[in-house]
């Protein structure tokens, strides 16, 4: 089968298109021939070495990256009831640890994947993996985001958060939304109610008091963030960084402040998305379609930081 192998971690270089044997299952695992695979900033910083999953995967060989993927079972393991060979399915999968999704076909464990909406395409399903379940994690595992809350969603035009500021409205509460002027329209167009020019404003100067933030920048945004919760409130930070001081300021202020450490696979929160999609109550954006042989490509758009929405590549 063609794969995309890492043969070191450094530049897209490395990336380089191979054929390999095709993955052999497990009795709860099913084979997925893959038809669009996304890609998140953790595949760059994962390939660059500048994540600490990439100390955990240095050990794979042939190290295959990626995790999200939509497909069509060809295979399934002896104890796998759920699913049907011929059935298409999505999913983040082994995540984390070591996905294999930059492949033509996929070894899966069928627990991790939920049935594909019959109207949503695989690349807008692939889309909908990582980034949606790390939006939907947060506000229902990591924190428990409510109808009548007030929620400051930052980055609100990215990957992970056009899907929150979708998910929060969903749900029911008031979003309020950062991002550049230039994506101003887009996530307002997403369901928010409010707008913040991140660069032209400074959101804890003008904002009352909120419920929950979404937080996705670190540092300084971080402690900007716990100013403007409400004694009590919900802060839930993806992985970007801050400093114990910075925890020790959202303690003194009685917050429930969190560490995202991780999003993590899970179908039963798979089974959400998809009824989120079927819905109608989500709906992915994506900015750039990429050819398996362009994945190199695909992180340098990544590697950008100015992605709107999600880049997707279709095999």
């Amino acid at each position: 089968m063609k794969a995309i192998v890492l043969k070191t971690f450094g530049g897209i270089e490395q990336l380089s298109y191979e054929e390999i044997e095709k993955p052999e299952i497990k009795a709860n695992e099913v084979l997925i021939q893959v038809k669009a695979l996304s890609i998140n900033p953790v595949d760059v910083k994962v390939r660059n070495r500048q994540a600490p999953l990439a100390e955990d995967l240095a050990r794979y060989q042939p190290l295959i990256l990626g995790w999200d993927i939509s497909g069509e079972i060809i295979e399934k393991g002896a104890v796998v009831t759920q699913f049907a060979i011929g059935d298409e399915v999505f999913g983040m999968v082994n995540f984390p640890g070591h996905g294999r999704g930059y492949a033509e076909y996929v070894a899966a464990s069928a627990d991790q994947l939920a049935l594909k909406p019959q109207h949503i395409t695989h690349t807008e399903a692939a889309a909908s993996t990582l980034a949606a379940l790390t939006a939907w994690q947060a506000f229902d595992s990591y924190g428990k985001l409510r109808p009548t809350d007030r929620v400051l969603i930052h980055a609100a035009s990215g990957g992970v958060g056009h899907f929150a500021v979708q998910i929060a409205k969903y749900i029911g509460a008031h979003v309020i939304a950062t991002a550049s002027a230039a994506n101003k329209d887009f996530v307002l167009g997403l369901g928010a109610d409010e707008y913040i020019d991140y660069r032209s404003t400074a959101f804890e100067k003008v904002l009352q008091p909120v419920d929950f933030v979404l937080e996705a920048i670190g540092g300084v945004n971080f402690q900007k963030s716990v100013q403007v919760l409400k004694p009590f409130g919900t802060i839930v930070t993806l992985p970007s960084g801050y400093t114990e001081a910075d925890v020790w300021k959202a303690q003194e202020k009685q917050l429930h402040a969190c560490y995202f450490m991780s999003v993590y696979s899970n179908g039963d929160d798979m089974r959400t998305i998809a009824s989120l999609l079927e819905k109608g109550g989500l709906k992915p954006y994506i900015s750039h379609i990429f050819e398996f042989d362009e994945l190199g490509k695909a992180h340098q758009q990544l590697e950008t930081g100015r992605t709107v929405g999600k880049v997707v590549v279709k095999l």
